[in-house]
């Protein structure tokens, strides 16, 4: 006769125990776990896209929106390093895939090009007389697209994150695209909203020397930008576009935010979002606002002016809001965004389809049927051949498949169409 010590016995009835414990929530509805005690287990099993239905997106990568804002950085930087040498020059600018600076002093056009090989790395400096050159490389290009893709899919992962959206799949595609599945989402068109914008967050002040009319025929001052302010009411119709022209330079970035919520007006109850900067954004915020009280400060968003309100008084704890006639949604939306960070390029939807719940719920059902036919037929064989032990192994066969579907629970693991025909076998 086998022998097992208690211990064991009494091990394996707790583990069969929990199993059944942790697989229970799956036999009801979301909506009647929620009604469980607190110690009761909450989870079930999540289902994947092609159970559950949901929205399938790829995306791509503008990577050439990331070289073309790093060729104007590097324009900066020329400018600023041969004026540091006192070196003339002319016709500086990026055109094409480069930047591109004429030297009016031959004996320090080497002084020039070394200066310049030493303002960016990945890029090489070519001279043709007094005409100097800089262009990204190829092993630059490569580094600037990898990187440009790695922020943009841990952007991504945020955003969707932020919508409590659960176990999204989110990948790298090729070079320059991302995969994108999202089972159960109910408002893919919100999502898309979402990853559509950039949420790129600076703080300027306003040119108050320029004309904005000179600026709208197209002659904006050196060091100045025309940016819209396009308000939209209640009903969705859009205003007549207005226009700041603000300062190119930015005042504070909005790298330096840490956290936005979507929050009211104590005064008009409107919506508004409030953010706050870390300590080295909010000393800068401080001392922008401390010098230029009673003056405009622009807050933009992706080359758009939200609003330009006047500092009335220093702002010195580091944190603000913003209003702009949102809607709740709108708040929300911009909070979500600013929390997630701005994407360092644009996305552009090259493909979407979507699983609808009807598709998702013939999925299920089919997978039913194929597992419990699947299952009865094992079933049978077992103690066709086997006798008694054929019913005890089946009797193992189905604790074993209680303890799957509890350890998939308890994980928050995603079941799809393969993983069934896998239990299955």
């Amino acid at each position: 006769m086998v022998y097992f010590a208690k211990w064991k016995v009494v091990l394996i009835l707790a583990i069969v125990g929990l199993g059944f414990l942790f697989a229970a929530p799956n036999l009801f509805d979301e909506k009647a776990t929620n009604d469980f005690p607190g110690f009761f287990p909450h989870k079930q099993v999540n289902l994947g896209l092609d159970l559950r239905g949901g929205s399938h997106l790829l995306l791509e990568v503008k990577v050439e929106a990331v070289v073309k804002e790093r060729l104007n950085s590097l324009v900066d930087g020329v400018r600023i390093a041969l004026r540091r040498e006192k070196i003339r020059y002319k016709r500086l600018g990026h055109r094409g895939n480069g930047v591109f600076v004429t030297i009016l002093q031959a004996d320090k056009v080497d002084l020039a090009k070394s200066l310049l090989a030493d303002i960016e790395q990945g890029f090489d400096v070519t001279v043709d007389g007094s005409r100097i050159s800089v262009r990204p490389n190829k092993e630059g290009l490569r580094e600037i697209r990898d990187a440009t893709v790695a922020q943009s899919i841990e952007i991504v992962r945020r955003r969707i994150d932020e919508t409590g959206t659960k176990e999204p799949t989110i990948q790298r595609q090729g070079e320059d695209r991302i995969l994108l599945q999202l089972p159960g989402v109910d408002d893919p068109e919100r999502v898309k909203r979402l990853l559509g914008r950039t949420a790129k967050m600076t703080f300027h002040l306003l040119d108050l020397d320029g004309s904005i009319e000179e600026a709208i025929q197209g002659r904006v001052p050196p060091g100045s930008l025309l940016l819209p302010l396009i308000e939209s009411n209640r009903e969705g119709k859009k205003d007549e576009p207005r226009y700041y022209l603000v300062q190119k330079r930015v005042a504070v970035g909005g790298d330096h935010l840490v956290d936005s919520q979507p929050s009211f007006d104590n005064r008009t109850n409107e919506p508004i979002v409030s953010f706050r900067f870390d300590t080295a954004g909010g000393k800068r915020f401080a001392d922008v606002t401390r010098k230029n009280v009673n003056k405009p400060f622009a807050i933009v968003l992706d080359n758009k002016v939200i609003s330009a309100p006047v500092i009335r008084e220093p702002i010195l704890g580091g944190s603000g809001q913003i209003s702009g006639g949102f809607t709740t949604q709108e708040a929300n939306d911009l909070a979500l965004l600013l929390r997630a960070g701005a994407l360092p390029a644009p996305l552009i939807i090259l493909e979407e389809r979507t699983v609808g719940p009807g598709l998702g719920a013939d999925s299920i059902a089919a997978g039913k049927v194929a597992s419990v036919i699947g299952l009865v037929f094992v079933i049978i064989f077992m103690v066709i051949v086997y006798g008694l032990f054929g019913v005890f192994a089946n009797i193992a066969l189905l604790v074993n498949l209680v303890l799957i579907v509890s350890v998939l629970s308890a994980l928050q693991a995603t079941l799809t169409l393969p993983g069934i025909a896998g239990i299955v076998l």
